[in-house]
């Protein structure tokens, strides 16, 4: 296969070294290891260092604009001793060293990044800290227990040696075993570094899936069938069009090949292609679906404790029941994808976070094996999760090889929107049982939701001692998929609903009532009871207009007071956000800061826009001006402290989705008297 011309994927870097995505060289061939630049040396499966002192980190996930590549590196970089002006990162090839170990697949997803790859970053910088001080040790004819490194130099008494006078020596050594630096003792982890690739966003030569270009590219357009359809015909009077190559129609899709995306799309207009579809999938058939699971559908149990039928008896329990629409990506970036086949072996671009489901479809569009693609995962224009499905690869794939030229296809928003996968709605069944102490004996939540959904955070953190989860699972006639916040969101918001509801019928403080169940998770305990504090909690009576919700979620814990109320529009108007997070040691307290803060606004635009409408099991698609996301007027005064911990690091961003929308209608039921149990909210119907 012809080598790829650096010129041709327009390389981009951040200030200082920063951010490299160097494609030329690259492996060649699943399953190799990283390939070292002139005068690189290699240092295991994440590290590479050159001449000039450069240390580059490989790093699996992807960057959906959360700064992953910036935390992972700061690990590798702090046990490793390196200069932080000196660190690069690149993309780590395919293979299964780089697996997510929690998702036991290559996925960017349920805030898994710190936790699957903290481990296997450190003991790679340990290593190769390791193997320099031994070289540095030999010149100087000293011990290595007697030498360290730190800034980028190995450094004995006077004595200094930079990382990039040491590499070539200390790459032919036996590698030892990893000595980990005691936690803490770094000069990297902890502190609020710069994110590395923001400067290359900020000036645009941050190369995004789009902007890939290669010698002789035909751009493509489709349109796609809705689920279970197919496609019935298509003018081929379209191919006539200015700038339309060719016409080509697969199974449930039709695309145009054009000198110009542009050019494409217009020839598709003309195609005016007709799909099949069913006319019955639409809102009201998702509702009977999970209206029928909640009343009659077998049940998973999810989590059970204690004896929760003794425990209520004959008396009867209080009841609530909570409705979360579907939710869609709302994506800014266009899903991109551009395929060459040449020689066997195809080469493919394309934003992804389940790297290993897009080598599956791309492996099975193309008929080859694993072995001879290579994916170039580029960076994620969406922190939402859109990137996780891999549905315009095979398309792409199956264009390239048609044509025999390489492809790239762009998906209007348009299109991506009518074809998204959408965030799985939910109905929730709430049942307690208080206790004649004041408490609760017994809790119950019965989950309906998507075949394809599972729910790990389904039972609350409250110490009950009887309690049940089950779920039920409705097949329903839309297509969905990940979002970020996972099904966390969607369970906590019954959960911390609920527990708020219950103990406002049970005449109690909502935080006092809280506090009282928490004895078993003291560090969910501790950010409520800060946060309270922080947030300057008056009691949560008739008209106070604050709200609360305390979840643990990710391995991490966070409590959320909110200031909301119902405005002169009639649209819910949230003032104030305050959140305590405890989630752990904090790598980069600045990007903990900014992914809580992200994910709070990103849950608020759910919670407080419209619902999509479904026609043939596809969302309608509209104007991202006309679909309610929270504007820069809109966004509330937002303050996030970080509890000082200890404990092992955990996931942090989905956190904001998991409290925000509970916390709102705590806050507007303390307001208004009312309580909204469905999302998104919708006060006029209430």
């Amino acid at each position: 296969m012809k080598p790829i011309d650096r010129r041709t994927l327009l390389i981009s870097g951040g200030v200082g070294i920063g951010l490299v995505v160097a494609f030329a060289a690259w492996p060649r061939r699943i399953g190799s290891g990283l390939t070292a630049a002139k005068g690189e040396r290699v240092f295991g499966h994440y590290l590479k260092i050159a001449p000039d002192g450069r240390v580059t980190v490989a790093v699996p996930q992807a960057e959906t604009g959360q700064g992953i590549w910036t935390g992972l590196a700061q690990i590798a970089a702090d046990e490793l001793g390196a200069a932080w002006e000196q660190v690069a990162v690149e993309p780590a090839p395919a293979g299964a060293v780089y697996a997510n170990v929690l998702l036991k697949a290559r996925i960017t997803g349920g805030a898994t990044s710190i936790r699957a790859f903290e481990q296997p970053l450190r003991e790679a910088g340990a290593v190769a800290r390791d193997l320099l001080i031994r070289v540095a040790a030999d010149k100087w004819d000293v011990d290595p227990s007697l030498c360290q490194a730190a800034d980028g130099f190995v450094m004995h008494g006077a004595d200094r040696l930079a990382f990039g006078q040491l590499a070539e020596a200390a790459a032919g050594l036996p590698p030892g075993k990893p000595v980990l630096r005691p936690v803490g003792s770094g000069r990297l982890v902890g502190q609020s570094l710069a994110r590395l690739d923001l400067p290359a966003k900020l000036d645009g030569s941050l190369r995004f899936a789009a902007d890939i270009r290669l010698p002789g590219m035909l751009f493509a357009a489709v349109r796609l069938a809705p689920p279970g359809g197919r496609l019935r015909g298509f003018s081929k009077a379209a191919e006539k069009s200015p700038g339309v190559k060719k016409l080509v129609a697969g199974d449930g899709w039709v695309a145009a090949l054009g000198e110009t995306w542009w050019a494409a799309e217009r020839g598709l207009v003309a195609a005016d292609a007709r799909f099949t579809g069913s006319a019955d999938a639409n809102d009201a058939a998702i509702l009977d679906a999970l209206g029928s699971g909640l009343d009659s559908g077998e049940r998973t149990s999810l989590f059970a404790r204690g004896d929760y039928a003794a425990a209520v008896g004959d008396g009867t329990a209080l009841s609530a029941t909570y409705r979360i629409a579907a939710a869609e990506h709302r994506s800014l970036e266009p899903l991109s994808v551009t395929a060459r086949i040449a020689g066997g072996k195809l080469e493919l671009w394309a934003p992804v976070q389940d790297h290993d489901a897009a080598l599956a479809a791309a492996a099975k569009a193309a008929g080859l094996s694993a072995s001879d693609i290579i994916l170039y995962p580029m960076p994620v224009g969406d922190p939402s999760g859109r990137a996780m499905a891999v549905d315009a690869i095979p398309v792409a794939v199956k264009l390239a090889r048609r044509v025999g030229r390489s492809v790239q296809l762009t998906v209007s928003a348009k299109v991506g929107r009518n074809h998204d996968r959408v965030r799985a709605p939910l109905l929730a069944r709430m049942t307690a049982f208080p206790s004649p102490a004041g408490g609760v004996a017994a809790w119950g939540g019965r989950f309906v939701t998507a075949t394809d959904t599972v729910l790990p955070g389904a039972a609350p953190a409250y110490a009950v001692s009887n309690m049940r989860i089950d779920s039920v699972a409705a097949k329903l006639p839309i297509a969905t998929g990940y979002m970020r916040g996972g099904s966390e969101a969607l369970t906590a918001f019954a959960n911390e609903s609920f527990i708020d509801e219950l103990a406002r019928r049970l005449g109690a403080e909502p935080f006092s009532f809280r506090m009282g169940l928490l004895s078993g998770n003291v560090r969910l305990a501790k950010v409520l009871q800060a946060v309270a504090t922080l947030g300057r909690w008056d009691g949560g009576a008739p008209g106070s207009r604050l709200g609360l919700a305390a979840v643990s979620a990710f391995g991490s814990h966070i409590a959320l007071l909110t200031e909301a109320g119902i405005g002169a529009d009639q649209r819910v108007a949230v003032e104030r956000l305050v959140a305590v997070v405890d989630c752990g040691r904090a790598i980069n307290p600045g990007l903990v800061r900014q992914q809580v803060e992200g994910s709070l606004i990103e849950a608020l635009s759910l919670a407080t826009s419209d619902a999509p409408e479904f026609i043939a099991g596809m969302p309608v698609a509209h104007p991202l001006r006309l679909s309610g996301l929270t504007g820069v007027g809109r966004v509330p005064t937002i303050i996030v402290e970080l509890m000082p911990s200890k404990a092992a690091p955990g996931g942090v961003s989905g956190l904001g989705h998991v409290v925000l929308a509970a916390a709102v209608a705590n806050a507007l039921a303390s307001g208004t008297g009312r309580r909204l149990r469905d999302l998104p909210f919708s006060p006029m119907a209430a």
